[in-house]
């Protein structure tokens, strides 16, 4: 069972969230916020798997809520949802530990399958957010810091596969991505998945092109 705990200002948004996620057997709705002045204690309280974070609410807004988890409570997944695509909130939150970026338009279907990636270690990212992330960076001369079967993965990872999928890809097992991931985060210094498909990004810039992406 994965738990959700989900930070919004509109107690309208508060009210679809638990419905939806009511209606998945593996997925248990276990509360809400309408900002993040309680976070910590929350988090505590409700020791959600994965917390489904607004950017923009009064008081404390998410990127500081965002902070505050991966900070005391590391293992908690953080998938943002906000109504448009802002980069520069975009590159704060994947840069201080974000699992994912979806927006509020996303289709139900999107959104639970979002929740899953991101607690089975994937990383979740709007199609159009992407983009806005490969737009935000230059490319740098690093590819060479990663081996070929390690940027393969992070390749599959990138296009929104999950741990399990890439693993199948590869005809690999799920413990063997996951030691491919653990090495990528030691030689590029990072500590979450959404900042290693950042330098993906910025540093693969025609992977976008190769897909058909514009």
């Amino acid at each position: 069972m994965i738990r959700i705990f989900a930070y919004d200002d509109s107690s309208e948004r508060l009210t679809s969230l638990k419905a939806l996620i009511s209606l998945s057997d593996h997925l248990e709705y276990v509360g809400n916020a309408e900002n993040c002045v309680n976070v910590l204690a929350e988090m505590q309280e409700y020791t959600p798997d994965v917390v489904l974070m607004d950017i923009n609410m009064p008081i404390s807004n998410g990127i500081e809520g965002l902070k505050l988890i991966k900070s005391h409570f590391p293992h908690i997944k953080v998938l943002i949802q906000t109504a448009y695509d802002d980069s520069e909130k975009i590159f704060t939150s994947i840069s201080n530990g974000a699992s994912g970026y979806i927006l509020k338009s996303d289709n139900p279907k999107r959104i639970l399958q979002a929740i899953e990636e991101v607690n089975e270690g994937g990383a979740s990212m709007n199609p159009a957010i992407a983009k806005r992330v490969l737009e935000y960076f230059m490319p740098t001369r690093e590819t060479e810091i990663l081996t070929p079967k390690e940027k393969e993965v992070l390749k599959f990872l990138a296009d929104g596969l999950s741990y399990k999928m890439t693993a199948d890809k590869l005809g690999v097992s799920y413990s063997t991505v996951n030691s491919h991931i653990k090495h990528i985060y030691e030689k590029l210094h990072i500590s979450s998945l959404g900042e290693a498909i950042s330098w993906f990004y910025k540093n693969n810039p025609s992977h976008w092109t190769d897909n058909g992406q514009k």
